[in-house]
């Protein structure tokens, strides 16, 4: 009888030594892992947080939601953590911005940002809608914007793009503030301008909520309150994506041959600038290294790239789900470039929002827009004026 517990004592250290050698794998494997993974990407950016639930606010049993959070906001600088003062003079306001990550960088979370689809326990029962602005400088319009935002903090994100040169920064306590992300010069008609619209996508990727992209100028304004644009977007029964497409004899004027065989002449198609997506295309647009780098190369001058990238990428690569149309009203009546509308209307106004008939993907639809431009600044009043009478909010 007393072998058996000489042998069962004996066998202990080596069960212990066994476990200690696995433990130790274990351990120099994720260290190795962290280490590969803080090599690839930058150590400002993106981290991933479990965020706690709100026990108020949702069932007891819905679990806590996994967020791919934004980077924090960083102070516009040089690289070495100093911050740049705007101007000369006595100006000292800080520009602050969403993260100071590359080009490179950013596109490289993004691209690694979850697709959703599939893993809907881990989305929060909200989407949100991410609103770019892709300007100049200033948003004149901001005031209209501020008042159609107001009380829906959770559905919203906003990522602002002006020229690196502006140095201007809104108010603390603005949707703006905070929101700006590191821009490059974008210019009409060339390859830069489609590089800035695929940095906002990409930016507003880093935030795994965010399900629905909306392009937008800053002579843009909402015809309809938050809560209509938030239920067309979130809830429309056929397209998931509204990005203008047609093909006519003067567009295919535009093509170029050396974009052949990659680009043909058969998915050439023409379209608004301003579009709106759903995360799947958002995430293909900015993986694009099929169709973008050959439009990089060959579309300029007169072959407009933001006119042509988006509508044939998504005819060449036959992307299902998109209404083929802009959700943004813009009126070409006085040459090439689109009307302006210093004196604002309820006329004007209502002849935006009740513009005919058209397609929503499945069927047909008397709310085609949500959106309208031109409006310079000094429409802002009148829009104010009206907003509460005609767009239903302020």
């Amino acid at each position: 009888m007393g072998k058996p517990q000489l042998r069962s004592a004996m066998v202990k250290p080596w069960g212990i030594l066994s476990r200690f050698l696995l433990f130790s794998v274990a351990f120099m494997l994720g260290m190795a892992s962290t280490f590969l993974l803080q090599s690839l990407l930058p150590t400002t950016g993106t981290v991933i947080w479990l965020a706690s639930a709100d026990l108020s606010a949702a069932p007891t049993s819905a679990p806590p939601a996994l967020v791919l959070r934004p980077p924090l906001p960083q102070q516009l600088g040089d690289g070495n953590g100093k911050e740049r003062v705007s101007g000369g003079g006595n100006e000292s306001e800080r520009i602050v911005m969403l993260h100071n990550m590359t080009d490179n960088e950013l596109l490289l979370r993004a691209s690694m940002a979850p697709r959703i689809k599939g893993i809907s326990s881990l989305v929060p029962p909200a989407p949100k809608v991410a609103f770019m602005f892709l300007v100049r400088g200033e948003l004149p319009l901001a005031p209209l914007w501020e008042r159609f935002f107001h009380g829906h903090t959770a559905l919203f994100s906003v990522y602002v793009h002006p020229d690196p040169t502006y140095l201007g920064s809104p108010e603390k306590g603005s949707v703006f503030y905070g929101r700006r992300v590191p821009s490059k010069e974008a210019r009409w008609g060339k390859s830069s301008i489609v590089e800035a619209e695929r940095r906002l996508l990409a930016n507003a990727l880093l935030d795994a909520t965010n399900q629905h992209f909306v392009l937008l100028s800053e002579t843009c304004a909402p015809l309809y309150n938050f809560t209509t644009v938030y239920s067309y977007l979130t809830h429309s029964a056929g397209a998931t994506s509204f990005v203008d497409l047609f093909d006519t004899q003067r567009s295919r004027g535009r093509y170029r041959p050396a974009m052949a065989p990659t680009v043909t002449l058969a998915n050439w198609r023409k379209g608004s600038q301003w579009f709106a997506t759903d995360r799947g295309l958002a995430l293909e647009v900015i993986g694009d290294v099929t169709y973008f780098p050959v439009f990089q190369r060959h579309c300029n001058g007169p072959c407009i790239m933001d006119e042509h990238y988006l509508p044939t990428f998504i005819a060449a690569s036959k992307w299902h789900g998109n209404a083929n149309r802009t959700l943004t009203f813009t009126q070409w009546t006085r040459g090439p470039h689109p009307d302006s509308y210093n004196d604002v209307s309820v006329d004007l106004l209502q002849g935006m929002r009740n513009h005919g008939n058209c397609s929503d993907g499945g069927g047909t639809t008397s709310l085609c827009y949500l959106f309208a431009r031109k409006f310079p600044s000094g429409a802002l009043l009148e829009l104010l004026r009206l907003a509460p009478r005609v767009m239903r909010f302020g």
